[in-house]
């Protein structure tokens, strides 16, 4: 927050050409020191830290985003979040979302349902698509993308992976999903969270996540209620 505050956080390109921040160091730093010490035998996956293949050895893993929305920081916006999840073989086990600028934390335990500050959250009861909020990119509403005619989607955008998730677990919005490949910082922790909070929430193509893989990306993303998951899924060009 100090950073934000001054606005003048100092950024630069990564090899990939997406930016850093200085401050999405410190707080990965700071992730990484407090939550090591904590569970040693924990490994680490986050996308300010370069990659160790030790990670694939252990059980369970830290898998960190410590500024998901990167762009949207850097400019002074409000879009942006920290995300964490526990992956165990594969699979979330335990995560969080927090929102510093709107004081909101979002959390989820496997098998133990999804919280906002505490109080149950919810996906939305819609079922079809004409009408339904999504959050996306502008570009994935291009005829391109569908089989059918774009449906009339009333569509907004997040510049935080992490955030969409969440407020579509909380029913804010009613579903949320992406044709790009998404890696597993970006969407392990509001996986878990829209999981526990009754959404369908797979690849593209309709598969389930495996994270802590090798590569750590996925084919694309699908959230939504289940009887609206299935409407967009059977409209979408899943390989356009």
């Amino acid at each position: 927050m100090a950073y934000w505050r001054q606005g003048d956080a100092r950024s630069w390109a990564k090899s990939d050409d997406t930016p850093v921040t200085e401050a999405d160091l410190a707080v990965d730093a700071a992730l990484r020191a407090r939550l090591t010490a904590a569970r040693p035998d924990y490994g680490w996956l986050s996308e300010e830290s370069p990659d160790d293949p030790d990670r694939l050895g252990r059980a369970r893993v830290f898998v960190v985003d410590p500024i998901d929305g990167t762009r949207d920081f850097a400019k002074g916006g409000r879009q942006w979040a920290h995300a964490l999840a526990v992956v165990e073989d594969g699979a979330p086990i335990a995560s969080v979302i927090l929102l510093p600028l709107r004081d909101a934390l979002f959390a989820a335990a496997r098998g133990q349902g999804a919280t906002r500050d505490g109080s149950p959250i919810r996906v939305s009861a819609r079922r079809d698509l004409a009408g339904a909020r999504v959050l996306a990119t502008r570009a994935s509403m291009l005829p391109g993308r569908w089989t059918c005619p774009p449906p009339r989607l009333r569509r907004e955008n997040r510049a935080s992976l992490s955030l969409r998730l969440a407020r579509v677990a909380e029913g804010r919005f009613d579903a949320t999903f992406s044709f790009r490949a998404t890696w597993d910082w970006d969407i392990a922790p509001g996986a878990l969270i829209a999981a526990e909070a009754g959404a369908a929430v797979t690849d593209m193509h309709g598969g389930g996540f495996a994270f802590n893989a090798a590569d750590p990306r996925s084919p694309g993303l699908i959230v939504a209620p289940p009887a609206l998951h299935g409407a967009l899924r059977r409209c979408m060009i899943t390989n356009p």
